[in-house]
C-alpha cells in the first residue's frame, strides 16, 4: 500500500489557493500592534489568547456568528501602512505553506472609515502583495491576484465592479460579493454582473454556504458567475441510494457539466455548520463524481488552517493520495483568473514536475 502524505510533505509541494480572504488571515502579533496604535480594543492583547479567541468566536456553527468576528480584523485595517503589513504578510504566509499561486480577497468599502479613498485601498494592498511576494534574493516566492469584493448587504457593488475594471491590469484579477447570503440574493447586484460581463471581466459569488440551491442558481444563471464561493449546499441536488448510483438534479448536473469551479473550504463550512465533520464533508462524494472542487482556506485565523492543513485533514478523512492532490491543485489552476497560456504554464511548469517529484520520493 502507498503511503499517504503527511502534513510536513504537503507543506513542499505547489498549491493554489483560490478562496481566501485578506482580513480572514492576519496573524494575531499584527492585530494587537495595529490595534495599539490605531485604539482599537480588542478581547485579549496576548497573541496566543487572540489566536484562540478568534477560533473559538468562530467555531459556533453559525455563518452569522462567524462574520462578526471580522468587526476586529477590518477594524485595524483602516491605513496605508496597515495594508500594506497585512497584505505583504499574508504573501510571505501562504509562499511559507508552499502556495505558488493564490487570489486573496478583500472589500475595499470596509477599510475608508479613516478617511482612505477605495483606489488608496487597492493600491496599498497590491504593494503589500508586491513587497510579500519576493524572496530574499528578489525573485516572486509566490504570486498574489487580488479579488475586489462587494458586501451583499450594501449598495455599492457597481462601484467595486468599476473599481476591480480599472485595477485589472495591475494585479486585481476578479470581482465577488460576500456576506450574510440569506436575505440577500446575488439578484439585488444584477446591475454590477452585467457590467463585469459587458467588460469581459471575471467573477466569483459567495453561493451555496449558508443558503441553498437558489442561491447557487441564481448566481449561475442569472449572474453568470464564474466560480462558484462555497457552493457547498449542491449536495442537496444530488440524490444518493443505498445501493446504487448517485442521481444528479438538473441544477447539479448543469454544474458539473459545465466544470463550474467548487471554491470548497472544508474546515470554515464546519464552523459555520455547512458540514457536520470533514469525514461527511460533501467534497468527498463531489471529488468523486468529478466536479470540479478546489480547496481553499476561506479565514485562515478565524479556522486556524492553512492550505496544507486543510489537505492534510482530507487525507486522514479519505485517504487521498498525492494523484488526489494533484487533481484537486490542477482543478484550482484551471479555474483561475489569470490567461490561459499562463495557467498552462504553471501547470505544467510547476505543478506536475513538483508533485511528481514528490510522488517519486514517496
Amino acid at each position: 500500500m502507498t503511503r499517504l502524505p503527511t502534513l510536513e510533505e504537503i507543506r513542499r509541494a505547489p498549491k493554489v489557493l483560490l478562496h481566501d480572504h485578506l482580513d480572514g488571515g492576519l496573524r494575531p502579533g499584527t492585530i494587537i500592534d495595529l490595534a495599539r496604535d490605531c485604539g482599537h480594543t480588542l478581547p485579549t492583547y496576548d497573541p496566543g489568547e487572540l489566536a484562540a479567541w478568534f477560533r473559538d468566536a468562530a467555531d459556533s456553527g453559525s455563518l452569522e456568528r462567524y462574520l462578526e468576528t471580522f468587526s476586529h480584523t477590518v477594524g485595524v485595517m483602516q491605513t496605508r501602512e496597515g495594508l500594506v503589513r497585512v497584505a505583504a504578510e499574508c504573501a510571505e504566509d501562504l509562499a511559507d505553506d508552499g502556495v505558488m499561486y493564490a487570489e486573496v480577497r478583500y472589500a475595499p468599502e470596509q477599510h475608508t472609515s479613516r478617511g482612505l479613498s477605495l483606489d488608496q485601498v487597492v493600491e496599498a494592498v497590491l504593494e503589500g502583495f508586491r513587497l510579500g511576494s519576493a524572496g530574499p534574493d528578489g525573485k516572486p516566492r509566490i504570486r498574489v491576484g487580488t479579488l475586489l469584493t462587494a458586501m451583499r448587504h450594501q449598495a455599492r457593488s457597481m462601484e467595486i465592479a468599476e473599481l476591480a475594471v480599472r485595477y485589472r491590469d495591475l494585479g486585481v484579477v476578479g470581482f465577488d460579493i460576500a456576506g450574510a447570503e440569506a436575505g440577500y440574493p446575488p439578484t439585488r447586484h444584477l446591475d454590477a454582473f452585467e457590467y463585469l460581463q459587458r467588460e469581459n471581466a471575471h467573477f466569483t459569488i459567495h453561493a451555496g454556504e449558508g443558503f441553498g440551491l437558489p442561491s447557487i442558481w441564481q448566481a449561475i444563471q442569472w449572474c453568470g458567475a464564474d466560480r462558484l464561493g462555497h457552493g457547498v449546499r449542491i449536495i442537496d441536488d444530488i440524490t444518493v441510494p443505498e445501493n446504487g448510483e448517485a442521481k444528479l438534479g438538473r441544477l447539479a448536473a448543469y454544474v458539473r457539466d459545465k466544470r463550474i469551479p467548487l471554491e470548497m473550504c472544508p474546515t470554515s463550512n464546519l464552523q459555520t455548520g455547512a458540514a457536520p465533520s470533514i469525514a461527511e464533508h460533501p467534497i468527498g462524494l463531489l471529488r468523486r463524481l468529478h466536479f470540479r472542487v478546489t480547496v481553499n482556506t476561506d479565514n485562515r485565523l478565524m479556522s486556524d488552517t492553512s492550505l496544507s492543513q486543510e489537505f492534510a485533514k482530507l487525507v486522514d478523512a479519505f485517504g487521498y493520495d498525492w494523484d488526489d492532490l494533484q487533481w484537486f491543485t490542477v482543478n484550482a489552476m484551471k479555474s483561475a483568473f489569470i490567461p490561459f497560456d499562463e495557467r498552462l504554464a504553471l501547470i505544467n511548469g510547476v505543478i506536475k514536475p513538483g508533485y511528481a517529484q514528490m510522488k517519486w520520493h514517496a
